[in-house]
């Protein structure tokens, strides 16, 4: 099958869940380090709603690619860490993904393969995006982008949007999923806001590295909310 990856996103409740939460933050590197099968990962925290560029103390995500799924499927069944991080958090989601296509660089590298296994029976598409903002511009960047993402709140093709990042304010990503290709680009190409914003980013140049991903999502395990937020698709990635 080849590589695929994965989001796992975490909720905690009370002040015990979300210090420990934060603490991992460093001290889980130890542990992610030497995780088999695992090629990538990023242990980042999470924005609060609507592109708001403070911290959300409650949630946080880990990103990971992996050479196989046999990997991910141990790791998820097996392994301590991810464990202790189910026991910590109120509720958690993960959701397995298979690259269609991925530009740009994180850490000076590109760390997702197009899949050769996409289906045309799965219609759901994720995104990533992700950047690191120069400094010189991030009082502009806070100040302009997140009015021009209002069109996105509502948007009846979205079905799950958080902003994640592994530095507050200078190195953020969004990761959204939507309902099918037809409602992402009409938001990403035909929404004012969004279609200003990215004329801003080609005019001022104000990432320092930057990142875009295309995902099949093909596995939901978990709950958000109560519910899994996309309970069609079985394990064998047919919804």
């Amino acid at each position: 099958m080849g590589q695929l990856t994965t989001i796992s996103f975490f909720r905690f409740t009370g002040l015990k869940g979300k210090m420990w939460a934060f603490g991992m933050m460093q001290f889980a590197h130890a542990r992610m380090r030497h995780v088999e099968g695992m090629e990538f990962y990023k242990l980042m925290g999470t924005g609060k709603a609507q592109f708001n560029p403070f911290p959300d103390w409650s949630v946080y995500a880990i990103l990971q690619t992996w050479s196989d799924e046999a990997a991910a499927d141990r790791f998820f069944s097996s392994n301590g860490l991810f464990h202790h991080y189910q026991k910590m958090s109120k509720e958690h989601w993960v959701l397995y993904l298979r690259n269609r296509i991925a530009r740009g660089h994180w850490d000076g590298s590109n760390p997702f393969k197009k899949s050769d296994t996409l289906t045309d029976q799965i219609p759901y598409v994720a995104v990533l995006t992700r950047a690191t903002i120069k400094t010189r511009f991030l009082l502009k960047f806070w100040k302009f982008v997140p009015k021009s993402q209002t069109e996105l709140w509502g948007n009846n093709g979205l079905m799950y949007t958080k902003g994640v990042g592994e530095v507050p304010f200078q190195q953020m990503a969004t990761f959204s999923v939507w309902k099918d290709e037809a409602s992402l680009n009409a938001f990403a190409y035909q929404t004012q806001g969004h279609v200003k914003a990215i004329g801003k980013t080609r005019e001022l140049g104000w990432y320092r590295e930057e990142l875009f991903a295309r995902f099949q999502p093909y596995r939901s395990m978990g709950t958000w909310n109560g519910k899994n937020p996309i309970p069609g698709l079985t394990k064998q990635g047919i919804p």
